[in-house]
């Protein structure tokens, strides 16, 4: 366990350590740090100008090889249901830690933002997000919503088309893989990038940025460890009384323990695959719903997406309430955790979604960056073990009480 955990969690550990560096230049030499954040624009703009083919090859080829899908019927459509309700029930959960324990300290705002940021004004507004006009609108990292649509069409029409669409499917499989490698090789530069800028934030800001992300680990370990015990007692005790629950719990600690020490909800797969068969969760449902949940459902990603949207419109000075930001908030939760999850730098991907829907200057997109790192490994818990736990869910409303 102990190597594994170095393996999967060196480069992070290796980011971390960057970015205190640079923290400490800008508690050092102040406004003078600004100096290198050129450094870090480069990084930024390294991110901005791949994430529109990343976006696109990502999710179209990943929906034109599931043309298996239509065969899985009632399988699929509660699992997608109760992804969702899971999704929303661990947004809300954070929504309430954020109200009780707010990540920035004071009323003030430390970063300017323009006038119409941090709220979508109308309904309209929201559903004009997800289409543009033109073709080449799609190609601005500012449509990010119309793109994945975009992407999706195009995935489920080259699935459609069968043996047709194969060579066209091939090329998306290609792209994918090519664009991976772009970002693998973006994110070696992401220590010197990412440490730049926070010279500068750190510079500019003060120690009280600092302060707001001990105060984001303060809360986020804390409330993922309460729905992993907690909300995961419950659901296996909806999904199977006191004999799912004992079940659940005598099996469910070596995937957890897995997810968290290796960092990946894909390499709990196996495990997780073991403890269902264990739990008594029929084979044609775990193997269907463990696999594809390790990629799209992610309660502690929700949590995250929720409290990196909290702690921007506590930086910028806007309020964090009223039904629309709070609906607005928990979709966009939901996005980063079902759609974003699966792509390289997903998170990267999860919170430029969240600074442009809402309108935010893209440079606020550091302040947040870092958030993902701290929290990864209990939001890696959370997201692998509530995979089986769904199984078990599901087990129960196909009719197997027991």
């Amino acid at each position: 366990m102990g190597n594994r955990f170095f393996k999967h969690y060196s480069f992070p550990i290796f980011l971390l350590i960057s970015i205190s560096i640079g923290a400490g230049l800008g508690i050092l030499f102040k406004e003078k740090a600004a100096v290198i954040k050129p450094l870090g624009d480069i990084f930024l703009n390294l991110l901005f100008t791949a994430v529109v083919p990343l976006v696109f090859f990502s999710i179209s080829s990943a929906i034109a090889e599931m043309s298996d899908l239509r065969r899985l019927g009632k399988i699929m459509g509660w699992m997608i249901v109760i992804f969702i309700v899971t999704g929303v029930l661990s947004s809300l959960l954070m929504i309430l830690g954020v109200k009780f324990f707010p990540p920035v300290l004071g009323d003030h705002p430390v970063w300017t933002a323009p006038a119409e940021a941090g709220q979508i004004k109308t309904f309209g507004e929201i559903l004009k997000a997800f289409t543009v006009p033109d073709f080449w609108h799609l190609l601005s990292k500012q449509n990010m919503l119309a793109l994945i649509v975009f992407a999706m069409l195009v995935g489920l029409a080259a699935s459609l088309a069968r043996e047709d669409g194969k060579p066209f499917t091939a090329f998306l499989v290609s792209g994918n893989k090519v664009m991976m490698k772009v970002i693998h090789l973006i994110m070696f530069y992401a220590p010197v990038g990412l440490g730049a800028y926070f010279a500068y934030l750190v510079g500019k800001l003060g120690t009280e940025l600092l302060g707001s992300y001990l105060r984001v680990v303060a809360l986020y370990y804390p409330l993922a460890l309460a729905y992993f015990f907690i909300g995961f007692s419950l659901y296996a005790f909806l999904a199977g009384g006191t004999e799912g629950f004992k079940r659940f719990w005598g099996n469910i600690l070596t995937p957890a323990l897995t997810a968290w020490g290796t960092g990946s909800s894909l390499a709990a797969v196996p495990a997780n695959l073991e403890a269902a068969d264990k739990i008594g969760v029929p084979k044609d449902i775990s193997r269907i719903v463990i696999p594809i949940g390790a990629t799209v459902h992610m309660d502690g990603t929700c949590m995250g997406a929720i409290l990196k949207i909290s702690l921007l419109f506590s930086f910028f000075g806007t309020p964090f309430a009223g039904a629309g930001t709070i609906a607005t908030a928990i979709g966009i939760a939901i996005l980063s955790g079902m759609v974003m999850s699966g792509i390289p730098g997903g998170g990267f991907l999860g919170e430029l979604l969240i600074v442009t829907l809402y309108g935010f200057p893209v440079e606020a997109l550091p302040l947040i960056s870092i958030v993902g790192t701290l929290v990864d490994p209990p939001a890696t818990m959370v997201n692998s073990t509530g995979d089986t736990v769904v199984s078990m869910l599901l087990t129960r409303i196909l009719g197997n009480k027991k």
